[in-house]
């Protein structure tokens, strides 16, 4: 029996560091850990950015309900990008569809026109004749279970460019944009006919991976001459000759049964998808197809994210498709506008 108490004591002892040894080993590292844990979760939080106060409200023009709302600024920039380019498309490039948008609005603003709508003094639509805009409910209405998700990502890229709009020549530009170039995007004189030195023609060749980058319409051969006001040779198979291209690589004139037409004009009345177009007579109809998906003149959207896809932040994006124009404050612009009101 001496000698089993030894033994016993050894065992007990061992058994004491056995329990303790994972105590040692867990407690520094959980002390370490808190601490390094605590700091990257502050970081997380404080590099999620958060959406702060408008500081003036837009009058939009509700098309349907025939009705101008006051939107907070920056709800109507949400608004715009939500409706404006797909939810599911990089955070660099959301970014970069929020700060045009907001671009646009400011410079809007300023201009002080008015809609002349007997409802109110709207300065914008809710339409493409402007920008799209939609309200949460009508978002969540289209969205569904992915409101919540959607809206949130949306929400982050709006306010990590809150306050920040494009300008050239220390004045607000004309952000246009669309949504799939031909694999470049236009001059601006080519479209508007008025020159604007940022928006000039620059390569885009990703923009062949965007999924509306080639449609084929076919029209029949008596609704095309309808449309156009001319008439086919269908004996002859031809349609017409394009007699110019922009420097976008667009139709920019195009003869028909002795009449010229402009590649936007055959774009319209046609309502094509792109004014890069070829196109032949089969049968009865004549079929059209089309590169591209818009009027190409600005930022592609399709670019911005295939940019984004590479690694490309907004700023790059914009510099790219806007060049010459800086990122700068819409405080001072947006005060000159309050300050009329």
């Amino acid at each position: 029996m001496k000698q089993v108490k030894p033994v016993l004591f050894a065992l007990g002892g061992l058994f004491f560091i056995i329990l303790l040894i994972p105590t040692l080993l867990v407690t520094p590292f959980m002390e370490q850990s808190k601490g390094k844990l605590g700091e990257e979760i502050t970081v997380s939080k404080s590099e999620v950015p958060v959406l702060g106060e408008s500081p003036l409200d837009v009058p939009v023009y509700r098309s349907q309900a025939k009705v101008v709302e006051n939107v907070p600024l920056e709800e109507y920039v949400i608004g715009v990008v939500a409706s404006e380019m797909p939810a599911e498309f990089e955070k660099e490039a959301l970014k970069a569809q929020a700060l045009a948008a907001r671009t646009y609005i400011t410079k809007q603003l300023m201009s002080g026109k008015k809609l002349g709508v007997p409802e109110g003094n709207a300065v914008v639509t809710d339409t493409v004749m402007h920008q799209v805009y939609k309200t949460p409910e009508e978002l969540k209405a289209a969205w569904g279970d992915d409101y919540a998700r959607k809206m949130e990502k949306i929400t982050e890229a709006v306010a990590a460019t809150q306050g920040q709009i494009l300008t050239y020549d220390n004045q607000p530009i004309d952000a246009s944009f669309f949504s799939t170039s031909n694999g470049y995007t236009e001059n601006s004189e080519a479209v508007w006919q008025e020159p604007i030195p940022y928006l000039k023609s620059v390569e885009s060749t990703w923009d062949e991976k965007s999924p509306k980058f080639y449609e084929k319409k076919i029209i029949a051969i008596s609704q095309f001459e309808k449309l156009l006001g001319v008439n086919l040779n269908t004996s002859s198979g031809t349609i017409g000759k394009v007699t110019e291209l922009t420097p976008g690589k667009r139709v920019a004139k195009v003869e028909i049964d002795g009449k010229e037409f402009t590649g936007t004009d055959v774009r319209d009345k046609l309502e094509l998808k792109s004014a890069d177009f070829t196109w032949e007579i089969k049968g009865d109809s004549v079929v059209i197809e089309t590169k591209g998906y818009g009027h190409g003149v600005g930022m592609s959207q399709y670019g911005a994210n295939f940019m984004a896809e590479s690694g490309k932040t907004y700023q790059d994006i914009v510099a790219y498709y806007y060049n010459g124009t800086k990122v700068s404050e819409a405080e001072p612009f947006l005060n000159k506008y309050t300050a009329k009101q």
